[in-house]
This record gives C-alpha cells, sequence and structure tokens, in this order.
C-alpha cells in the first residue's frame, strides 16, 4: 500500500491525503446526529481526551524545540523564552 502511495506524483499524494483527513473529519463529525442525548461522563472523557491532545501538541512543536534550541546554542536569554511559554 506505501509503495503504491509513493509511486503517485506529489499533486495525486495532496489529494488523497486532503480527501481522506476530509472524509475523517466528516465521519467524526457526523456522529453529532446520531445521538439526542450525550451521557456526561463520555463527555468529560472526550473533553480530556482532546485536552491531553492539545497539550501533547503544544509542547511536542513548540516547547520541546525550544529546549533543544536552547541546549545547542547555550543562549542564557533564551531562558526567558521558556518561562514566557511556560
Amino acid at each position: 500500500m506505501i509503495e503504491f502511495f509513493s509511486s503517485l506524483s506529489p499533486l495525486v499524494q495532496t489529494i488523497v491525503a486532503t480527501l481522506f483527513t476530509w472524509g475523517m473529519t466528516a465521519l467524526g463529525a457526523a456522529l453529532v446526529f446520531t445521538t439526542k442525548n450525550v451521557n456526561q461522563k463520555l463527555m468529560d472523557g472526550m473533553l480530556g481526551f482532546a485536552g491531553g491532545v492539545m497539550i501533547a501538541a503544544s509542547f511536542w512543536s513548540l516547547l520541546s524545540p525550544l529546549f533543544q534550541w536552547l541546549k545547542v546554542d547555550q543562549y542564557q536569554p533564551g531562558y526567558l523564552l521558556l518561562l514566557v511559554s511556560c
């Protein structure tokens, strides 16, 4: 499957990946129309999961590169950025 996908042109890969992402988002959003009432415990769990995903995304895309940058350059004023970002 990966060999087939990598053999496609970059434009077709982009279109296929975009349509796949759109389809999965639409499928998840369509679940709203299947129920009228949602259990409060389920809602709390989903909200907690979404919060955890956002915290992980903020760490791995923002704070982790900052830690690497501070370690490599030994730039002392950069620690101010670390304090501000937390």
